[in-house]
């Protein structure tokens, strides 16, 4: 009877941890949304990047690939960006940071429009033991919110 007791404990506290380890990862992404259409979206947010003198890396079109071998997904295109005044010193600081960098914006078309998904900051430097106050960290933190902000906005 103890040990089943026990069992039953361990069980709970592990689906405890995993229901928290969830959870979490599911905070560490920021959802804006956006009433253009996925390809307008990361138009303006490319403009939107240029315009604060970073530089655009990379545009994928995830649609467009998978629609390259015959599947119908979602309208998806991700935008890959930075500025290595802002994203180096994180590397040069936490270098397996550079698995998350440049940063990156995925525009995806869902049933209620379009959403643009980001990686908070905050969670990469936790994860890469940064600390979140880290200066770059904080400027990411507040470019993306304000790029995404305009690449919404009417």
């Amino acid at each position: 009877m103890v040990l089943r007791l026990l069992q039953v404990i361990a069980f709970t506290a592990l689906v405890g941890v995993a229901a928290s380890s969830t959870a979490a990862a599911a905070g560490d992404l920021v959802r804006v949304s956006s009433t253009h259409s996925v390809a307008e979206t990361i138009d303006r947010l490319a403009a939107a990047v240029k315009a604060a003198g970073a530089n655009v890396i990379a545009r994928v079109n995830h649609s467009k690939a998978a629609a390259s071998i015959g599947l119908d997904i979602p309208d998806e295109e991700l935008l890959i960006f930075g500025n290595p005044k802002i994203g180096s010193p994180v590397i040069r600081d936490a270098p397996a940071t550079g698995l998350d960098l440049p940063l990156r914006v995925v525009a995806i078309e869902e049933t209620g429009g379009t959403v643009m998904i980001y990686r908070d900051p905050a969670a990469m430097a936790r994860e890469h033991g940064l600390p979140t106050d880290h200066p770059s960290i904080v400027k990411m933190t507040g470019a993306l919110g304000k790029l995404t902000a305009k690449a919404a906005a009417e």
